[in-house]
């Protein structure tokens, strides 16, 4: 098989089994395969290591060696795994490869699992002031006046208080009528209602916090992989 490499013709069946060096003399092994836009080199006999390198990086192949512009760095990513993941492995062809060659390919699913974390609720409790009327009797007492008025003759008040002069040794003077407005203060002792109020338990709320269980049904979304391939131009499902 001839592939063009910058601008020169080389035939590829002739390089398998030939030694392939890199960037400062780098020793890759030998090339046992190639493909359409990749070569693979294999290094080491016990500890074999095989690498996937693209094409591209071919330099010249002087019948002897092929050398190629690929250093230390490089290999890392090239270097073939048990799950190979290198760049543009989807266009290196089965019908460009002188063996079988097998690669696998993750197909992804999602698992769903229900885990429990505790959160926490507030419950308030609110106490509001309700306000009532009551009604209560007491009995409540007060002094009151009265007037009583007393008529006296002159005969029989001259002779009261002329006993009163005897008595006394004197005679007794009559006052005189006022002569403006005067006022006398009698003080009424009365009883007046005072409005106590004393707190006291009526009754307790006693709270209590228990554990509930119950069951729920939970549905998410899942998602899973599906690997399909197209061969002669029918599309066919894994």
């Amino acid at each position: 098989m001839s592939v063009s490499n910058n601008n020169k013709k080389i035939n590829w069946d002739n390089v398998l089994k030939k030694e392939v060096i890199g960037t400062d003399g780098l020793d890759l092994g030998e090339m046992v395969e190639v493909g359409n836009n990749f070569i693979i080199v294999q290094k080491g006999l016990l500890n074999k290591k095989k690498y996937i390198i693209p094409i591209s990086t071919v330099e010249n192949f002087d019948g002897d060696i092929l050398r190629v512009k690929v250093n230390e760095n490089d290999l890392l990513e090239y270097e073939e795994k048990t799950d190979p993941k290198f760049k543009d492995y989807s266009t290196f062809k089965a019908s460009d490869m002188s063996g079988e060659m097998e690669t696998k390919i993750p197909v992804i699913s999602e698992n769903l699992e229900i885990s429990k974390k505790i959160v926490e609720d507030q419950v308030d409790i609110i106490k509001d002031p309700v306000k009532e009327t009551k009604t209560v009797e007491i009995e409540l007492t007060y002094e009151k006046i009265s007037i009583e008025r007393i008529p006296l003759n002159i005969a029989d008040k001259d002779s009261k208080n002329a006993s009163d002069a005897s008595n006394t040794g004197y005679k007794a003077a009559i006052e005189k009528p006022v002569t403006s407005r005067t006022q006398i203060s009698i003080p009424l002792k009365r009883e007046v209602p005072v409005v106590i109020k004393n707190p006291y338990v009526r009754e307790e709320v006693v709270i209590k916090k228990r554990p509930v269980k119950e069951t729920r049904i939970i549905t998410a979304d899942v998602t899973n992989e599906k690997v399909s391939y197209n061969e002669n131009e029918s599309n066919s499902k894994i």
